[in-house]
């Protein structure tokens, strides 16, 4: 259950819109193996086994439903980069700027007391050029959750794009129609990530600055390529976790909770020897205890997988002047795609600016350290 943390969301978009497989499967996998609840290495390899290979039955039903036209898919050509080892091809797709007039609404309900959305997204995908599509502000990778593909994050790329930012977004190894047998929780994902950065650069398609802005599991993913790579300046993490084990319980929980407790803990017991990595290597905090960076962190005040406390974890080990914004009541599945709370925040953390004046009571920003941050004041939901 392990990377399914960021594996807590479900989009599907309503017809004639795209139907997507959450990040809860694994949960449901594990049913399938209570059989062999004994042998620890068998449920670390299926914690480890690619998403994109689980059969589509075990998907719960979705929480999030994300709507727009799916033209969108072939609008913008795929691409393909060969990374490792292990050897893999990534899927992606650029998104240039444009006018492409984006708009969201957001419907909101509660059923067996649980909250669902549903978010509408307009784009021109044909939109007219502007003044920055010629020469971009720079580049922006954009990262999805676990289980989930590019098209998570389709709507930040209209938006961001319209800004003047040059998105690419990415099939995560082992998602959407990447390849790759298996995943490593952001050890190799990094690697993967710089061997794209570095055929964008050989295309001369990284313009700079570089940025990476990533949900969930995609936002553990762009704080650690910031750690590893220079060349990403900016990043924006929504939902990150800092502790693996954490989430993976709150996943159980939240999600699978009529599987035994000891049946995850024991897949995490021996998926480090699995991946053959030191337990501690598969925790964000540990990666930015040993390399902190400045970022953006959003944390969902209603997240229940990866909740504020677990983003404030983060946020305590980031360099002065990161900044984190919380989004009242917000989903571990929704808070991404709050664009009236996040949208300004985002475009002026990528810009390198303070957060507009309208925005910064909703955050607190490290100008000297951790202990003096202030506690943020939460954003309304949508």
């Amino acid at each position: 259950m392990t990377d399914r943390n960021p594996i807590e969301r479900k989009i599907i978009p309503a017809t004639p819109r795209r139907k997507v497989a959450a990040m809860v499967r694994l949960a449901l996998l594990l049913a399938l193996v209570l059989t062999g609840s004994g042998c620890g290495s068998f449920v670390a390899r299926r914690m480890a086994q690619s998403p994109n290979t689980y059969p589509r039955w075990l998907t719960p039903p979705a929480r999030v439903e994300l709507a727009f036209d799916e033209i969108f898919l072939t609008n913008f050509p795929p691409h393909f980069v060969k990374v490792g080892p292990p050897v893999a091809r990534l899927r992606y797709r650029m998104v240039e700027p444009a006018d492409y007039s984006f708009t969201t609404t957001t419907t909101n309900w509660t059923k067996r007391g649980r909250p669902y959305h549903h978010f509408s997204f307009g784009f021109n995908f044909t939109g007219p050029t502007n003044e920055w599509t010629v020469q971009p502000r720079g580049t922006v990778l954009l990262l999805h959750g676990y289980g989930m593909a590019q098209f998570a994050m389709a709507p930040w790329a209209m938006r961001l794009a319209q800004d003047g930012w040059r998105c690419v977004l990415v099939d995560l190894r082992g998602h959407g129609k990447s390849t790759g047998k298996r995943i490593y929780y952001g050890i190799q994902e990094t690697r993967d990530l710089s061997q794209l950065l570095d055929q964008l650069a050989r295309e001369g398609q990284l313009a700079g600055p570089v940025a990476a802005l990533g949900d969930s599991f995609g936002g553990t993913l762009a704080l650690r390529l910031k750690a590893s790579d220079p060349r990403i300046e900016r990043a924006v993490a929504i939902a990150p976790y800092a502790v693996l084990s954490n989430v993976v319980v709150n996943i159980h929980h939240e999600y699978a909770d009529w599987l035994p407790r000891w049946f995850p803990r024991l897949g995490l017991k021996h998926l480090p020897a699995l991946l053959k990595v030191p337990p501690e290597e598969l925790d964000t905090a540990t990666v930015l205890a040993r390399q902190p960076v400045a970022a953006l962190f959003v944390a969902g005040g209603g997240d229940k997988i990866s909740p504020e406390a677990e983003v404030r974890k983060l946020y305590a080990q980031a360099l002065p002047g990161s900044e984190l914004l919380v989004v009242a009541e917000a989903s571990h599945e929704s808070v991404p795609y709050y664009f009236n709370e996040l949208a300004l925040p985002v475009l002026a953390w990528l810009r390198d600016e303070r957060l507009p004046r309208e925005i910064a009571p909703l955050s607190a920003r490290k100008d000297r350290g951790p202990a003096e941050a202030t506690a943020p004041v939460t954003a309304a939901p949508n």
